[in-house]
């Protein structure tokens, strides 16, 4: 059904909790693609043991850069990204299709819901030592939340011919913070207005335990904001929240495909200070 791409960085104990999620919890069959970053814990003996197919990197390449190898060779028409700290709740999967079921066009970006480190809260733990699995089977249909509009979150799902066509992620925001909105926006310019966070698909998120390693020679943190960021704002012109609030509207109920952005007095004030926090980046800032 999907081509399920996941990168990791020596993290095989939650690995094999996620992808042990997708064989019990799926009510298809998938395609489970892995980026290895590094692979020292034992990761790549566990795959090839497993006959899981998996790209493979002696360094630590990043999410953009382990999601793009791994998805070149995927065989399904839809990709489905995901974190390797993520439980897939039963019917996650059966939640995808019967959206996708309703969206005739390849123009789409559907994400599940994160529950815990994500969307929202309900704990069952925070790592897989006092994770209460029995409590969340038990308890994850009744944890409340609303189908998002603007989502950028993963697990995501697009349309392979989609993905091809904006190229990906944007392998400048290494390791990884600052592409999924960047992705978004390469999507808006193509046409893509569907946006949606389903309710009903569920995963649970561990938090913290990804690729996103940071390099030690820079700042992830200043003033303006983290390093993906900057990148962002550099590259269109604009800050990852303007987006997010005038283009995709973030977390609010989801109404159906997004509308072109209205330039009214609030859209203008807010530009205006993303043109002077871009100022202050090229003039200030050195990365």
């Amino acid at each position: 059904m999907f081509s399920i791409v996941i990168p990791t960085l020596n993290n095989i104990n939650y690995l094999k909790m996620c992808i042990s999620s997708i064989k019990k919890n799926s009510k298809y069959d998938h395609e489970i693609i892995v980026h290895v970053n590094i692979g020292s814990d034992g990761t790549l003996e566990f795959l090839k043991k497993n006959n899981i197919k998996f790209t493979y990197t002696d360094y630590n390449a990043g999410i953009c850069k382990g999601v793009n190898k791994a998805s070149k060779i995927a065989s399904k028409d839809f990709l489905l990204y995901s974190h390797d700290d993520f439980y897939f709740c039963p019917g996650w999967d059966h939640i995808m299709k019967k959206e996708l079921e309703l969206i005739n066009s390849e123009l789409f970006y559907l994400s599940g819901t994160m529950v815990q480190n994500g969307q929202v809260e309900y704990d069952c733990g925070d790592n897989l030592k006092n994770f209460n699995e029995l409590k969340l089977l038990q308890n994850y249909k009744n944890i409340k939340f609303y189908d998002f509009q603007g989502s950028t979150w993963a697990p995501h799902l697009i349309h392979k011919n989609t993905w091809n066509k904006v190229g990906g992620f944007s392998e400048e925001f290494f390791p990884g913070t600052g592409s999924d909105p960047d992705l978004n926006k390469k999507l808006w310019d193509i046409g893509v207005r569907i946006f949606k966070g389903l309710q009903h698909c569920k995963v649970y998120h561990f938090g913290s335990i990804v690729t996103r390693q940071k390099e030690k020679n820079f700042k992830t943190i200043t003033e303006t904001g983290s390093k993906g960021s900057k990148i962002f704002l550099l590259k269109w012109g604009y800050s990852i929240k303007f987006f997010k609030k005038h283009f995709l509207n973030s977390d609010k109920l989801y109404d159906g495909p997004l509308l072109e952005p209205k330039k009214n007095l609030q859209y203008y004030l807010d530009l205006i200070i993303c043109k002077i926090h871009l100022y202050y980046l090229k003039i200030f800032f050195k990365f």
